[in-house]
């Protein structure tokens, strides 16, 4: 854990040997998460896990520092969020199809495909969820895009797992009423 930290804290300060060496200790699991978030992407998507993982990757070394392994995986299931969602932006457009009919999404179908539309509305709602709420929709961040359980995600955030379950089921409401009637108002929370 803490050669961990240290290579995190190297690689963010340029060091490209400690970039390299930090790859081979992070890469089964940052592999094992983008699996279980594309396995819930439509057919016939672009990227596989391994192009997820090195994108991510390339977005998280040399830049910011990370204050252990709970950040770190953070940030990669940011940056695999931000990914998904500028594929998913570039799938829309009309010269790739992009003229499809919106529909809702099912918070609770997570392992279910999530076509383009649905998953633009969810980032949409979950930028409006991070400017009121920013600890529930980390929790969202690394449930929904990092394919963490309940637990795992409460470690990383450094909460009970009670916390991260009364977090989860208010994120949960907060997302299915945003993204059906638009963002709750200011008295509903």
């Amino acid at each position: 854990m803490a050669d961990l930290t240290r290579l995190l804290d190297a690689a963010a300060a340029g060091d490209p040997r400690a970039a390299a060496d930090l790859l081979p200790l992070v890469y089964a699991e940052l592999r094992r998460l983008a699996a279980a978030r594309l396995a819930a992407e439509p057919a016939g998507h672009t990227l596989d896990p391994t192009a997820l993982v090195h994108e991510a990757y390339l977005r998280l070394v040399g830049g910011d520092r990370f204050d252990g392994r709970g950040h770190f995986f953070a940030a990669a299931a940011e940056a695999m969020r931000r990914i998904l969602v500028e594929a998913a932006r570039r799938r829309r457009t009309a010269k790739r199809g992009g003229a499809r009919r919106r529909e809702d999404l099912d918070p609770d179908r997570l392992v279910a495909p999530v076509p383009d539309d649905e998953l633009l509305a969810l980032h949409d709602a979950l930028d409006r969820l991070a400017k009121r709420h920013p600890e529930k929709a980390e929790l969202v961040k690394l449930r929904y895009f990092a394919g963490l359980t309940a637990d795992q995600a409460a470690a990383a955030l450094g909460v009970s797992p009670s916390t991260a379950d009364r977090h989860w089921q208010y994120a949960r409401a907060w997302l299915r009423r945003a993204m059906s009637d638009g963002p709750p108002d200011a008295a509903s929370g």
